[in-house]
């Protein structure tokens, strides 16, 4: 017993450590990291290494778990000002989304891999949500910048999207187990109660949850150490309950951790660093188990079935559902575009498919292999190219800063102010001569091996630690200030226009200089009311409103959403988005019409052709 302890212990650190080294050839080559984490596990098992694990309860175990962690600190890092941008397009997703993509993929998985209805719809279930994981990490970690709305639309769809998904696919297990006729009506009527009770259980005791850590935090003085286990055992309390009495406990843990990361928390610093570090582990840990479970020898019967379902899912089913779902609402055919591309499948796909072999569900290994495949496609021809499709669609958006040197240091007894310590660095602003704002109290400036208090130091110099006292929720101007200069990509380096305007001036000094041919009431407007105003109201950073031959372009907007910035470029590059028909389902009904007409107008007779132009 001794022995298989220690070589337990020793084979599941070395898939750790490997998986953690393997980052490096990730990051270095582009490479999506989850899907080496899942390659790992797949040469480590039955077919590669022979490590046997055949388990699909405790894969299931393992894997909840590991996704509520990841989870909770996604909504930790979701501020409300995110969430409120981006809530009704992302649960639209969230919900319809799931549900047209759970149908096309039924009917195609019925006549492809010739699965019974009923099994058919469960595999659509299976892979109809996006992965939290996987968006999150490609999104944040993969240092992919975006326009803030289309970020946020995903990482709230894929935060979100999970509880419809698991309710379908319990709803099917349990049909398809009980051997009853399929009665589409009473089974819809059911999913939308069933589904309507989890979001609703699910809602409540996560705002609930998030509401006591925020409390409890603030209230108990727990040792340094126990403070991030104390908060990680609580957000695991808020998914076990919530799933215990009836709700969803995923949907309950991202939004626990959304309230206690926008809360007033002390030792925020420490509790982001240990949540960093978990989610890390917990990725890989997740990864390995579900490569482990999978049997790739078993693959080559189900591969073409499996290969095509996979790219029906992206090149039909998302875009479909997605073009669907946000044509109520203000986005581009190129941003509707790159919300379907991102529709990454993942761990919380194969989870999902380990449910009918837990149930025994005739054909269940069968139904897992295909899901598994269908993941490993997402993961490679989405994960791979994430990059380059958001710069083909003109989604990159460049930095706002360039890289800060800081340090947040946690002041014992005091919840509402931080101790930050920046290093000045060449070509920052206060390194320049820009004076610190009086809300900041800088207390001491640490300057080759001697300290000097702030006033006596005179101007910064690059190379200095300066110490500042802040409030809690310190504006990020202070980041700002300190910032090393942006690098700007040389294909962005007239992004933001050849000059600034001031954004409070009256749009009737953009007539008089460029004839514009704006009506009384426009130029009566400031330009930063008058960008809203053409934005739809609201504006974000990066935005832009073409006028003739002038174009205004967001540079920077405060934490209330107001514009502080505009830039105007002069005779600005023509900017047409060359969106691909292969994911946008509107450019391709585009250019089918066009098709079309070009056919019709080669089919008219000369004497036609004439008469059509008189009539024109």
């Amino acid at each position: 017993m001794d022995q298989a302890i220690y070589f337990i212990t020793l084979v599941g650190t070395a898939l750790v450590l490997f998986a953690a080294f393997s980052s490096l050839i990730a990051f270095r080559f582009g490479a999506p990291l989850l899907l080496i984490f899942l390659g790992i596990g797949l040469a480590a098992g039955t077919d590669g290494l022979g490590l046997d694990f055949d388990s699909a309860p405790v894969a299931f175990f393992i894997g909840s778990l590991a996704l509520a962690v990841i989870l909770f600190d996604s909504g930790f890092g979701t501020s409300f000002a995110s969430f409120r941008t981006a809530s009704l397009p992302a649960i639209v997703l969230a919900t319809v989304g799931v549900v047209i993509t759970t149908t096309l993929l039924g009917v195609v998985a019925h006549y492809v891999a010739g699965f019974a209805w009923l099994e058919s719809f469960l595999l659509g279930a299976a892979v109809a949500s996006t992965d939290a994981a996987a968006v999150f990490f490609l999104l944040r970690v993969g240092n992919i910048s975006v326009r803030d709305r289309v970020r946020s639309t995903l990482e709230v769809e894929s935060g979100s999207n999970d509880p419809m998904a698991i309710f379908l696919t319990l709803s099917l297990v349990s049909l398809v187990g009980s051997g009853e006729v399929l009665q589409p009506g009473a089974l819809a009527g059911d999913v939308a109660l069933g589904f309507l009770r989890q979001m609703i259980v699910g809602l409540a005791v996560g705002l609930a949850g998030g509401y006591l850590i925020v409390r409890l935090v603030m209230r108990l003085h727990l040792e340094q150490g126990l403070l991030p286990i104390f908060v990680l055992a609580l957000s695991l309390l808020v998914f076990a309950l919530t799933g215990a009495i009836g709700g969803s406990g995923f949907l309950a843990v991202y939004v626990a951790g959304m309230v206690a990361g926008n809360g007033r928390l002390r030792s925020t610093a420490a509790l982001k660093r240990f949540q960093d570090g978990v989610t890390w582990l917990a990725q890989i840990i997740m990864f390995l188990v579900l490569g482990l479970f999978a049997t790739p020898s078993q693959f080559p019967d189900i591969l073409l079935p499996a290969l095509f379902i996979g790219l029906f899912l992206i090149f039909v089913a998302r875009p479909v559902a997605v073009a669907l779902c946000l044509a109520p609402f203000r986005f581009s055919k190129a941003e509707t575009a790159f919300i379907s591309w991102v529709g990454l499948r993942g761990a919380v796909s194969i989870l999902l498919a380990l449910l009918p072999i837990m149930e025994e569900v005739e054909g269940g290994r069968a139904l897992f292999n295909i899901v598994f495949i269908v993941v490993l496609v997402s993961l490679v021809v989405q994960g791979w190219s994430i990059g380059p499709v958001a710069r083909r669609l003109g989604m990159i958006v460049p930095p706002r800063i360039g890289p800060v040197d800081k340090v947040e240091l946690e002041l014992p007894g005091s919840a509402h102010h931080e101790l930050l310590a920046y290093r000045v660095v060449a070509g920052s602003p206060v390194e320049r001569g820009q004076r610190i704002p009086r809300w900041a109290r800088p207390s001491l400036v640490v300057r080759e091996g001697r300290s000097m208090a702030y006033q006596y130091a005179g101007r910064l110099m690059a190379g200095d630690r300066v110490y500042i006292f802040v409030p809690d929720r310190y504006p990020q101007l202070l980041d700002r200030l300190f910032a090393s200069p942006t690098e700007v990509d040389p294909e962005d380096a007239d992004f933001f226009g050849a000059f600034a305007v001031d954004p409070e001036r009256p749009t009737a000094d953009i007539e008089a200089a460029y004839a514009l041919g704006l009506s009384e009431e426009d130029q009566a407007l400031t330009i930063a009311d008058f960008t809203r105003m053409r934005l739809g109201g609201r504006a974000e950073y990066g935005d832009r409103v073409s006028l003739g031959s002038i174009e205004l372009i967001v540079r920077d907007v405060d934490e209330e959403g107001r514009i502080t910035s505009i830039g105007l470029s002069v005779d600005p590059p023509a900017r047409q988005t060359q969106v691909p028909a292969f994911i946008s389902v509107g450019e391709a009904g585009s250019r089918l019409w066009d098709l079309l007409r070009r056919w019709r107008a080669s089919r008219r007779t000369p004497a036609e052709s004439a008469s059509k132009a008189a009539e024109e």
